[in-house]
């Protein structure tokens, strides 16, 4: 869940190597921007794509802005959360550039909390893609 005016959103840039690096091979990165933390992600679609792509060359797929909390959550964050609670077993989404891991045959793998660098799934990635 990215955020164009996040102190993390220079994670755009790492996501975009993941991409990068690792499409071609079956990784998939999808961006669902949020508006919900700090009213951090404040543009339309075509603004946050524009924004994504003139500031970070993002050109993995971002969908349209939703909601991942509350009772207008998207249903696949209801779903990511019930199978992924994050710490001391909340399902709430924290924070901006929460990130969920999935294997090929869609089944959730882990989350990482916000904190956690697009790099540092590097070696997670590359285990589930051999």
């Amino acid at each position: 869940n990215p955020a164009s005016k996040c102190g993390f959103t220079t994670q755009y840039k790492g996501l975009e190597k993941l991409w990068l690096d690792y499409k071609d091979k079956g990784l998939v990165v999808l961006g669902f921007p949020c508006n919900q933390f700090g009213k951090q992600e404040p543009g339309d679609e075509g603004a946050i794509s524009g924004f994504c792509e003139l500031n970070y060359g993002v050109s993995f797929p971002l969908f349209k802005k939703i909601d991942v909390n509350g009772a207008q959550a998207h249903p696949l964050f209801v779903q990511l959360k019930q199978q992924a609670p994050g710490l001391l077993g909340t399902e709430r989404i924290k924070w901006n550039f929460t990130k969920f891991l999935i294997g090929r045959n869609g089944a959730l793998v882990k989350r990482f909390a916000p904190l956690t660098k697009p790099e540092e799934l590097t070696g997670e990635i590359e285990a589930l893609l051999r």
